[in-house]
């Protein structure tokens, strides 16, 4: 009777430690190819082990599009401002405008007289706007309408004059924001200064500087 008990004692380590080897084989052959980075801070109480593939590089995917994202964000919405921009001067200038210039029904297209005659127009009171305000016409020793009449031709005769006319888009982009650019500086610049000349300058100076900008006058050829 005991030599059997001693036989299944000694037998239950051996089949034990059999089952243990299995186990261990199953779990080698189940997480080879992986490591296990441990990660401890001595400010922390917990550890944390992440499990990573053979080559490490599971994660970079994701960050680089991550990247992609933010960055494609960041340039489309420079274009998305610009644009709606465009439509509130499109539409505001359409609505305050005197008249604007478009694509079909105008008799105003370039090559005709009456294309002549609004350009004639625009620049000859443009030209006349000056004369006024730097006071080489009616000239007088305090303020009075012509000056001021001078001071406002640009926005009144020439910006309207153009934009009868049959223009391409990108002059009529440039008269629309200069609908609106033109009396913004004709009310800022008198609480600094007082010149009708100062402020006629100004305009011209906003009015050419628009037309370079939209028509790509600086813009060297190829």
């Amino acid at each position: 009777m005991s030599t059997l008990l001693q036989i299944s004692l000694y037998k239950t380590p051996i089949s034990n430690s059999f089952s243990i080897n299995h186990s261990i084989l199953r779990l080698t052959r189940r997480f080879r190819g992986k490591s296990f980075n441990v990660h401890a801070s001595s400010n922390e109480l917990d550890t944390k082990t992440v499990a990573e593939e053979g080559d490490g590089g599971g994660e970079y995917p994701e960050s680089i599009g991550v990247t992609n994202k933010s960055s494609i964000g960041a340039t489309s919405s420079g274009p998305a401002i610009e644009k709606d921009l465009k439509k509130v001067v499109q539409k505001t200038a359409a609505t305050f405008a005197p008249r604007a210039s478009t694509a079909s029904k105008n008799p105003a297209v370039p090559g005709t007289t009456l294309y002549t005659v609004f350009e004639v127009q625009a620049y000859a009171s443009m030209l006349l706007g000056g004369a006024l305000s730097f006071n080489l016409l009616f000239p007088s020793n305090e303020p009075d309408i012509w000056r001021l009449m001078g001071m406002w031709s640009i926005w009144m005769f020439t910006i309207p004059s153009l934009r009868a006319r049959d223009c391409s888009k990108n002059e009529k982009e440039a008269l629309n924001y200069l609908f609106l650019i033109v009396p913004l500086l004709n009310v800022i610049i008198p609480f600094f200064l007082k010149s009708f000349a100062l402020v006629w300058s100004a305009d011209t100076v906003a009015f050419f500087t628009m037309y370079a900008w939209k028509l790509g006058w600086l813009q060297k050829s190829d």
